[in-house]
């Protein structure tokens, strides 16, 4: 599977993930982005809402951007 995310680092309000009407996702993380702490929140976030192990998460596109393809 495929989602795009965009990712809001450094909120202050609960780490959360939302679907757009588009069907995109906005991922909005407490971790920083820096020394990839983003990414790995992240991906910690996708397996906590889709329910797959971290090992099958992968950023396919956007390692350093806030806009990002992720396949599990």
């Amino acid at each position: 599977m495929r989602i795009s995310v965009r990712v809001k680092p450094g909120v202050k309000g609960a780490t959360r993930l939302e679907q757009q009407e588009d069907g995109s996702y906005v991922a909005f993380l407490h971790a920083r982005a820096h020394d990839g702490e983003a990414n790995k929140a992240l991906i910690e976030l996708i397996s906590d809402e889709f329910k797959v192990p971290k090992t099958t998460i992968s950023i396919a596109v956007g390692q350093k951007f806030k806009s990002k393809t992720i396949e599990f």
